[in-house]
């Protein structure tokens, strides 16, 4: 027998374990199996690789990505709440907007050519004097925010309507809490 057939008798043999070995039923746990070595074969010396044949700086690169979309998405899901609510008869703005308010400064912060009007509302009780300045110090308060967070003074304009163009005209406390906000308006 010559050389050449030996080599193909011994291939021949060759495939057919590794083709028996794929077909396997053992249903048993392999206990070496997940478990790798510094070299980043498992137990049994096969490499796991990545299986998508990118490498570990494309890998990291496609995680990156994904991550910086992860964060642009939560940034737009919280821009899109463009009103915060008051106390009655304060101008403090409450921590439940400070993450909403401070994706917007990340945006104005980002855009300089973009510019937001801040329209400041109270709710009907008192003066209508007394609510144009109060819906005026809670827009300016907003404003406070955005700057210190980000935003330049030149992106932001400040409107206080008072207790004019009520979101709810009833006359009782759910009516009321409403109406005391800050709306953000991308001109």
């Amino acid at each position: 027998m010559n050389v050449l057939s030996i080599r193909n008798i011994f291939a021949l043999v060759l495939v057919s374990f590794i083709a028996a070995g794929c077909t396997s039923t053992d249903t048993r746990p392999d206990e070496t199996v997940g478990v790798v070595d510094q070299d980043g074969a498992d137990a049994g010396g096969v490499g796991l690789g990545n299986g998508s044949g990118l490498s570990e700086e494309e890998l990291a690169e496609q995680q990156r990505l994904a991550e910086q979309n992860a964060m642009t998405a939560e940034q737009d899901a919280l821009r899109e709440v463009r009103v915060f609510y008051f106390d009655f008869d304060k101008t403090i703005v409450k921590p439940e907007s400070h993450m909403s308010l401070r994706a917007h400064a990340a945006l104005l912060a980002a855009n300089p050519a973009v510019k937001v009007v801040l329209n400041g509302y109270a709710d009907e009780r008192g003066t209508k004097e007394y609510n144009l300045a109060l819906g005026e110090r809670r827009a300016q308060a907003i404003e406070r925010f955005l700057v210190v967070n980000g935003a330049g003074d030149s992106q932001i304009e400040t409107v206080s309507y008072g207790e004019e163009f009520p979101v709810d005209p009833a006359h009782n406390e759910a009516a009321w809490n409403k109406n005391r906000r800050v709306v953000i308006e991308y001109k």
